[in-house]
């Protein structure tokens, strides 16, 4: 064995004993002194030589030997310490810790009896800001922030599912699909809603029929009993409206609808519910993913989710009950703007016309369902926090609109307060909004200025854009007194974040911290301190605390002594300029070592292609990519060039950036590709014949195009849980970027990689796991069988039968990029 390779060989015991250390051990707490400007030229400088070669062995290892890094940090209620998850990579359960930050403090493990103090991440708050209300595994308590005394309020196994505390003070929660109000004085618990889910019972009936109406007149018994039956009956009704020992009656709302979300008014009378058809599913109704491995040693047959070409989404209907005078409004949509355009008109009349024929537009109300943002977890539905009114945010099934719209309580209709329109798609981020505190004002993000910015819209109807320029806004923090909005940007650079907050009356923006790097952030609960989550190029994340206006301090260090004290390559972040009318754009490049611009020899080159499509990789972050880092490293070791490259559709550069695919995946990105490799040829000396690419998931579909699209651009490459035809992908993804087959077959067509696989001359290794519920397996069986039946010699085949999208097991990912490193020094070298 190798020094290097006994250096990174962590044994099961050492390993535990490493975790353990950092878990209990001093946390050394020291003030950070960071690189905090971006490189304006980049300087192609060698890196230093490695004396100790990496291995696909030792880098395709079971990540914990990187360290077992804090994840999900949260403030404690006092602002003096800190809570975060740890959890090994094949640990089944997470540990969970606790951090003073008082100098020289431990982080102490929290025992499974003490979890449900916690100070838990998620709670509300009382009106006057004494107690806070919070669910810990279904439970309601409620703890005193004066005092830090907690009382549990519930013992149940059927879990609750929100809580709130009302304008008055009581505490109102919801459980299945019933709203029950505590009221602070009395203690009394009532259920100030029951919703089922079922037809209204048709109580007692009157004959209709001749031979029952026969019965009646002719039986006196029979009639005695049915007469009984009605007073009982109004009797009943009578004690339920009158008795004030009675809860509210009963909401029937049908047996064709389950509940989405609902949201109660800061006085408790109004319930606004969100439903959904029961008829819809976002299971395929055709098919399943075979698992071969079943543990009973049979073929396990897994549910499969629905294809974009066959997922048909109906949208939300909107009630709104009045739970005093327990009266009904369905919500009209007719207030939205555009409700009812033909916004595919463009797009039908050009699919028309390939198949010959006309389209003739008309306007129709569209599906409308409340917004989907994969990147927050606040409601998409807002009560005002004293007052009854209502904001929602919703947008078109069909991805073309969000509007943040108020609803009129009486008449039970949305107005608009404000559309956002896109010919191409709405994001599915950038959407956070709400009220701000002692106003009826509210806050949003937009892109609509072709970045993603901060806007205040006060009650008389006035916007003001409180940011802009071309950087991206997001993760916004609203301060408890409404004056100020808290938010991360890439203001410096596309590809550094730091923390700002700007006057919600407008103003100059206030820049918190200076970091070079990739960081999340939380204000504190008093608003004086942000806990980051940060890292640097070759630096995972660790948790930092910076008083505001103050020195940033470093507070965990669970990044191991074998990582940091290998001396990695650090990628330098360039900008490509585009032959393609796209401007800069942004790619990592890793230099192999003894790297002379000016040798004779001409260096191979590899391209990787990052997944998820709408991802951002080339920053000054550490990568979530981070075998990928250390494989680059590896290849720039073995005498490679590298490039890690942001093309058109990655994420932090834009609207126009992000929207550049629109109709047209797989085209556009593969022109940046041409741009980087041209960019490596004419800048550090590479052999445009010696050039190869390979990418995962949105990076294999992009392998995939590349190679049958433009053959002569890479001379391999390898294709890792691809995307090979986007019908067969899911629809909230896809129908963003490419419409639905239906509509826009033109699109699908010209964007699936299946439909040109007759352009592959160069060797192509394709590799899936058989369990990948994401990408389906059969996305790679169906391209095999196209390309056997093409009769195309060049590529071959990896099975992985245990692995999902993301692979776990490290033997799967070593036999992976074994695969891999083989085909580039076959073809490349």
């Amino acid at each position: 064995m190798t020094p290097i390779a006994r250096k990174f060989a962590i044994s099961a015991l050492s390993l535990a004993v490493l975790v353990g250390c950092n878990a209990t051990g001093q946390q050394q707490t020291k003030v950070v002194t960071q690189k905090t400007t971006p490189q304006s030229q980049v300087n192609l400088v060698a890196p230093p030589e490695a004396q100790q070669p990496l291995t696909l062995k030792q880098i395709m290892a079971n990540p914990d030997w990187m360290g077992v890094l804090a994840k999900g940090a949260y403030w404690s209620d006092d602002g003096e310490s800190i809570y975060f998850a740890r959890q090994a990579h094949q640990a089944p359960i997470a540990d969970f810790y606790q951090l003073g930050l008082n100098s020289g403090a431990k982080a102490e493990k929290i025992a499974i009896n003490q979890l449900h103090l916690a100070d838990q991440k998620r709670g509300v708050l009382s009106p006057d800001a004494s107690k806070k209300a919070y669910l810990y595994k279904g439970n309601l308590f409620v703890k005193d922030l004066k005092h830090g005394s907690v009382k549990q309020l519930t013992k149940l196994n059927s879990p609750i599912s929100d809580v709130k505390y009302l304008a008055n003070g009581d505490l109102a929660y919801w459980m299945s699909n019933s709203i029950f109000r505590i009221h602070k004085d009395s203690g009394l618990i009532e259920q100030i809603a029951d919703i089922k889910m079922a037809k209204a019972p048709k109580g007692v009936q009157d004959p209709s029929s001749y031979i029952a109406k026969q019965q009646h007149r002719l039986i006196n018994y029979v009639s005695m009993k049915h007469e009984h039956a009605k007073a009982k009956e109004a009797y009943k009704a009578q004690v339920e409206q009158q008795d004030p020992t009675f809860a509210s009656k009963t909401w029937y709302l049908g047996d064709k609808e389950s509940v989405v979300e609902m949201s109660l008014s800061a006085d408790g009378r109004y319930a606004f519910v969100a439903l959904v058809d029961n008829s819809y599913s976002w299971r395929s109704e055709h098919d399943i993913m075979p698992n071969y491995l079943g543990q009973e040693g049979y073929v396990d047959a897994v549910p499969a989710r629905a294809r974009v070409a066959e997922d048909d989404f109906p949208g939300h209907r909107f009630v709104l009950l009045d739970l005093v005078e327990h009266t009904k409004k369905d919500i009209t949509i007719e207030g939205l703007t555009g409700f009812d355009e033909d916004v595919f008109a463009e797009v039908k009349a050009e699919n028309a016309k390939a198949q010959g024929e006309t389209y003739k537009s008309e306007t129709a109300p569209r599906k409308i369902q409340l917004i989907r943002d994969w990147t927050w977890s606040q409601s998409a539905i807002q009560w005002h926090e004293t007052d009854n009114k209502l904001l929602v945010m919703l947008e078109a099934v069909d991805n073309k609109d969000r509007w943040i719209a108020d609803v009129d309580l009486e008449k039970g209709k949305f107005n608009t307060q404000h559309r956002l329109h896109d010919t191409a798609w709405v994001n599915y981020t950038f959407n956070q909004y709400g009220w701000l505190a002692n106003s009826n004002d509210f806050y949003y993000l937009s892109e609509e200025s072709g970045y993603s910015h901060l806007y205040v819209r006060n009650s008389e109807g006035k916007t003001t854009q409180l940011t802009s320029g071309k950087f991206v806004v997001d993760n916004v923090t609203a301060a408890k007194d409404g004056k100020h909005l808290y938010f991360r940007a890439n203001i410096d650079h596309p590809g550094s974040y730091n923390v700002y907050r700007v006057s919600t009356q407008g103003g100059k923006v206030e820049k918190l911290t200076d970091w070079l790097g990739t960081l999340d952030y939380q204000l504190s609960p008093d608003e004086t301190k942000l806990l980051l989550n940060a890292s640097s190029v070759i630096t995972p994340e660790e948790l930092f605390v910076q008083p505001i206006g103050g020195t940033i301090q470093q507070v965990t260090q669970y990044a191991s002594k074998e990582f940091k004290a290998y001396p990695w390559q650090e990628p330098q972040v360039v900008a490509v300029p585009s032959n393609h009318g796209a401007g800069d754009v942004y790619a990592r490049v890793y230099l192999p070592q003894g790297y002379d611009a000016k040798s004779a020899d001409k260096y191979p080159a590899v391209i990787f292609n990052h997944g998820a499509g709408y991802l951002q990789n080339a920053h000054y972050g550490f990568s979530g990519y981070f075998r990928e880092f250390m494989f680059h490293n590896l290849l720039a070791q073995q005498g490679y060039v590298v490039m890690d490259m942001d093309y058109r559709g990655s994420k932090g550069y834009g609207r126009d950036w992000r929207t550049a695919i629109y109709r047209n995946m797989g085209h556009p990105e593969v022109e940046d590709l041409k741009d980087g490799v041209s960019w490596m040829v004419n800048n550090t000396n590479v052999d445009v014949s010696r050039v190869g690419t390979y990418g995962g998931s949105y990076g294999g579909f992009l392998t995939f195009m590349a190679l049958f699209n433009e053959p002569e651009l890479f001379q391999a490459g390898a294709a890792l849980r691809p995307v090979t035809d986007w019908a067969h992908y899911n629809a909230p993804y896809t129908s963003n970027i490419l419409n639905t087959p239906d509509i826009d077959p033109i699109a699908y067509e010209r964007s699936s990689p299946i439909e040109h696989a007759e352009g592959l001359q160069k060797p192509l290794l394709i590799m899936s796991g058989v369990l990948d519920d994401n990408v389906f397996f059969q996305d790679s069986v169906r391209l095999v069988q196209r390309l056997i039946e093409l009769e195309k010699p060049m590529f071959e085949t990896a099975i992985y039968p245990v692995e999902p999208h993301g692979f776990k097991q490290a033997s799967s990912w070593l036999d992976e990029y074994r695969r891999i490193y083989k085909l580039f020094e076959q073809e490349l070298k």
